[in-house]
């Protein structure tokens, strides 16, 4: 597996874009599949993204620009970070096309009884896989999810059943070429808490990762992953 993780005094540098997947949330610590279910952090999640703020901090990063997902654990984790790394007065955007990817019906059920249920190989199938969907949110759910508050703000017809790790690519490149390219262009230090698999997806983007490798990469919550921008090339700083 690629363990992403980077730590580096990044001072002095034309653009940055710092990417933080948002801290353990309550079912993370239950692992439950969680997709478009708004759940808070749990207190190590708090101190995760505590400790992302020091490492901003310690490195001397100014933050421009913030973007989030619209849901709590990494709007926490963003307002986190941002407050604890003196940058309170910058404005957290939230965009749902940074939304964690839709698990559909898994939503809320234990990983480990699942792969129990379905087998190990289909579940990870169903997490992983860059084309595969997992099975479908329920017609009772269906209507349920339409009239959530949450998403009103979301076109119905964009709200998904369950995505694809592909169809949370392709909702985030519109995130990129939109506002994330052009806030860089600007010489902008960019920060973006997000999910796992939307930081796949931003990862798999900037540095056109392949699919396979895409699967492959772990991210770890509360752990910020820096890349240098010039030239529109994307680089790890090491």
């Amino acid at each position: 597996m690629d363990n992403i993780s980077v730590s580096k005094n990044l001072r002095n540098q034309l653009s940055l874009l710092i990417l933080v997947r948002h801290g353990k949330s309550l079912w993370n610590v239950e692992n439950r599949f969680t997709g478009w279910t708004d759940i808070s952090l749990s207190n190590d999640g708090i101190k995760e993204a505590e400790i992302a703020a020091l490492e901003i901090l310690d490195n001397k990063i100014n933050i421009d620009n913030a973007y989030s997902s619209i849901f709590n654990r990494a709007i926490k984790t963003g307002e986190i970070i941002l407050n604890k790394s003196n940058h309170e007065f910058v404005k957290l955007e939230k965009d749902w096309r940074l939304n964690e990817r839709h698990y559909g019906d898994l939503q809320g059920l234990n990983k480990d009884e699942t792969a129990a249920k379905f087998g190990k190989e289909k579940v990870f199938q169903w997490r992983r896989s860059f084309k595969t969907k997992p099975p479908l949110l329920e017609k009772k759910d269906q209507q349920k999810q339409l009239e959530n508050p949450l998403f009103k703000n979301i076109p119905k017809s964009r709200i998904p059943l369950g995505e694809s790790l592909e169809e949370t690519v392709n909702r985030v490149k519109e995130f990129c070429n939109e506002i994330l390219f052009n806030k860089l262009e600007e010489e902008k230090n960019i920060l973006i808490a997000a999910h796992g698999n939307s930081i796949r997806a931003l990862i798999k983007i900037i540095k056109n990762k392949s699919e396979k490798e895409t699967e492959k990469l772990e991210i770890q919550t509360g752990k910020p992953i820096i890349f240098k921008y010039k030239n529109k090339v994307f680089t790890k700083f090491k």
